[in-house]
């Protein structure tokens, strides 16, 4: 986590992940935390551009609030890669006929 930011994995894999001493993100799906794009991990790529030393502020409600859709928002497309997978491969093999 850049900066002072704290996540803390739990027993059953996934994270928690801390926006201060009081708040936080719970039970956050492993792989959702650890999805990659452009070799970056997303969420904690997002957080440290939104840091106190970066802004000059803390996080308003609002860019919580997105954080939290953008975790979601990465959990659907997990959710839905095989049958994306099987539809991009279904593409390819009928271009070839």
């Amino acid at each position: 986590m850049p900066g002072s930011g704290r996540v803390t994995q739990r027993e059953d894999g996934a994270y928690d992940v801390y926006l201060n001493d009081i708040a936080r993100w719970e039970n956050v799906p492993a792989e959702v935390w650890d999805y990659t794009l452009g070799g970056y991990t997303v969420l904690k790529k997002w957080l440290s551009y939104r840091e106190r030393a970066v802004l000059g502020r803390d996080l308003r409600p609002a860019e919580v609030r997105a954080f939290t859709e953008i975790a979601r928002r990465i959990a659907a497309l997990l959710a839905l890669q095989p049958d994306l997978d099987a539809n991009y491969w279904a593409i390819l093999a009928s271009m070839r006929h």
